[in-house]
């Protein structure tokens, strides 16, 4: 699915152009969090996390959620909890 929905045939994902929070963002929405559900992780508000998550859509040219979860898998964004610093 990922090949399929992904776009770039399976290529990594250049995701220089974000900035970190849009980053730790995009490796939620990867995990199939809500915009509530990833605000209450980085204790900020749904409208911030709407704004990352629009923003890293736009720079990596996402044409949907979806599309922007498989571009951050490919770039091997994972999640980082306060726990584990």
């Amino acid at each position: 699915m990922i090949a399929r929905f992904g776009g770039a045939g399976g290529q990594a994902v250049d995701v220089s152009a974000l900035t970190e929070r849009e980053r730790e963002v995009a490796a939620w929405v990867a995990t199939g969090r809500s915009n509530d559900e990833i605000a209450a992780e980085l204790a900020v508000s749904p409208a911030t996390v709407r704004t990352h998550v629009g923003r890293a859509m736009l720079k990596l040219n996402a044409r949907d959620r979806a599309q922007l979860a498989v571009f951050a898998i490919r770039a091997g964004l994972t999640v980082r909890r306060e726990s584990d610093s």
